[in-house]
């Protein structure tokens, strides 16, 4: 069977309306997560060390400001204390987060979540 360019146009708009549909479905649910996060931390709650040339530092912290979730944030190469409290947790890389006690190493909003709602129960 030989396809015609009108097939392959209407695969092509299916395609591309699966991948919109993906990307707002998927979007709604970074802001759910997002406002949930924030709805459970509170001010001291969640301290990220980080690094200046760390990319998911980097999108960490965009996506803490962007949902309004309290945060205090050090950077290894500028805060001398910051830099010994990485260097003892034997951390692999950045990020590293204490959520109310708990560390977790990178960032993951779902482990951001669970920490909170764990500790706050």
């Amino acid at each position: 069977m030989k396809t015609t360019g009108k097939q392959l146009l209407g695969l092509l708009l299916l395609v591309l309306l699966v991948s919109s549909a993906n990307r707002w479905w998927v979007g709604r649910q970074d802001q759910a997560m997002g406002r949930e996060v924030a709805a459970l931390a509170r001010a001291g709650d969640i301290r990220m060390i980080s690094s200046e040339n760390c990319a998911i530092c980097l999108v960490a912290r965009n996506w803490l400001a962007q949902n309004q979730v309290p945060f205090s944030e050090c950077l290894i190469e500028r805060d001398a204390t910051c830099r010994a409290d990485f260097d003892a947790l034997g951390a692999a890389g950045t990020p590293v987060f204490v959520v109310r006690g708990q560390l977790q190493l990178g960032f993951s909003p779902e482990r951001l979540r669970q920490a909170l709602a764990r500790a706050g129960s």
